[in-house]
């Protein structure tokens, strides 16, 4: 029940998966291996590593959760509202053998294809026979920048079908302006007040020649979950997340909610696609979320590595800000 120690649990789990492609890369195995301390340390167990078709490198991989046998309970149920089973997706690693094919994925994030990848259909069916076999609720999802990216989009999809699923999401991207890097504040809400009038706008368009009642609308099915987001002011990549949501609860404040209600739910380059591209309706945004836990890390970052890096959530000097975003 405790928020760090979940965090923290979920971050190194994923970082199991970090070190499990690196000790295959440098062909560690049995006592020489180096991952396992970190899913042991806390009594879960490796059931099954996701491995990727196109280079056979190991991007996921499915924990179960064994506590001492004195606290264990073999039927299947939460435990404490512990999960039984996590399922981790690692982000983009830098070495040869694994690259050009992380980078791959990183260019369909930026196309907003990432659903179209094999690897992710890889682990897509892993989380929905696990959630099959045991129920939501004893399912978490944790993933790391790309790894992030690809939990979001499995919980988001799991979503819709009425299954919310825990999640931990580490510095996820979001591709846009980085307008959070300008200091001025007037300046900042600016910005996003004009986009927000011009995205709403074309939203309206899109939506004459595509009318879809609410009941219909992904993004208001996907409202009841709530991920845990943790992003970082000094990552570039995942830094919007902050700007996205506070400036929705800035619209609110000021009486503008509706235009924000209707600009949050879209993209400006997708809804240009979809209003001058012949009717052609654009992918949903991956980035846009209506409703997050989200924690930004205020501790001084001494450079984009160490802001973006899976490693500082799980120090114990953190300086966080938490706040939960409900879409309504």
């Amino acid at each position: 029940n405790n928020a760090h120690h979940r965090r923290s649990v979920a971050a190194s789990l994923v970082e199991g998966v970090y070190i499990l492609e690196r000790d295959r890369q440098e062909k560690r195995e049995g006592s020489q291996a180096l991952a396992p301390p970190w899913w042991e340390f806390f009594h879960f167990k490796l059931v099954r590593k996701l491995i990727d078709d196109v280079d056979f490198c190991i991007f996921g991989a499915i924990y179960e959760y064994k506590p001492p046998s004195s606290h264990c309970n073999d039927s299947i149920v939460s435990i404490d509202g512990n999960p039984r089973y996590v399922i981790a997706f690692r982000g983009t690693i830098t070495k040869p053998d694994s690259f050009t094919r992380d980078f791959e994925l990183d260019i369909h994030i930026m196309r907003n294809g990432l659903h179209q990848t094999s690897r992710f259909e890889i682990g897509m069916q892993a989380v929905r026979n696990m959630v099959a076999t045991v129920g939501a609720s004893n399912v978490w999802l944790a993933g790391h920048s790309l790894g992030a990216a690809m939990a979001m989009l499995a919980g988001k999809t799991m979503a819709k079908m009425g299954n919310f699923l825990e999640a931990f999401l580490f510095n996820p991207p979001y591709l846009s302006a980085p307008i959070e890097r300008i200091k001025d504040k007037k300046v900042k809400h600016g910005i996003r007040f004009a986009g927000s009038v011009i995205t709403a706008g074309l939203a309206l368009a899109a939506r004459g020649k595509n009318p879809r009642s609410r009941s219909e609308d992904p993004f208001s099915a996907l409202s009841a979950w709530t991920p845990s987001l943790c992003v970082n002011p000094a990552d570039h990549l995942c830094s919007e997340y902050i700007g996205y949501f506070e400036h929705r609860k800035k619209m609110e404040e000021i009486g503008a909610g509706a235009i924000e209600r209707l600009a949050t739910q879209h993209s400006l380059g997708g809804l240009f696609m979809s209003v001058v591209g012949k009717g052609v309706e654009a992918a949903e945004p991956l980035h846009l979320l209506p409703s997050a836990n989200l924690t930004v890390n205020l501790s001084p970052s001494n450079d984009f590595k160490q802001a973006h890096g899976i490693h500082q959530w799980w120090r114990p000097d953190l300086s966080l800000k938490c706040s939960l975003y409900k879409f309504k």
